[in-house]
């Protein structure tokens, strides 16, 4: 099993940036894909960017040179970097991980005001 917790959330005004972290426990040498999703009211949950087991990174169309995923190995902690915020970015984000299983953190609230 792997734990995460998120922090980060908050709100925001439009144009503006929020850097959200992801600190993982437990058994994360197993780890295959690691990433962010989020769920907006109304709305399905929906992948952000994940690094993949290979190293490499997916974006979601909507976010792409906007949102910024990173890592850092030391402190077992994924990022997202997310500049030049919208509206439509309002939601609920999920950090992930794949081991063996999903494994989904509680997530942290994103609004980003007009």
């Amino acid at each position: 099993q792997v734990q995460l917790v998120e922090s980060g959330g908050g709100l925001v005004q439009a144009g503006g940036s929020l850097r959200l972290s992801c600190a993982a426990s437990g058994s994360i040498f197993s780890i295959n894909l690691m990433g962010w999703y989020r769920q907006a009211p109304g709305k399905q949950r929906e992948l952000v960017g994940a690094f993949t087991s290979g190293g490499s990174t997916n974006y979601a169309e909507s976010v792409k040179g906007r949102f910024t995923i990173s890592r850092d190995n030391a402190k077992n902690t994924v990022y997202l970097q997310m500049n030049s915020l919208k509206p439509e970015d309002t939601a609920v984000y999920y950090c992930y991980a794949y081991s063996r299983g999903s494994n989904w953190g509680k997530g942290t609230l994103v609004t980003v005001s007009s």
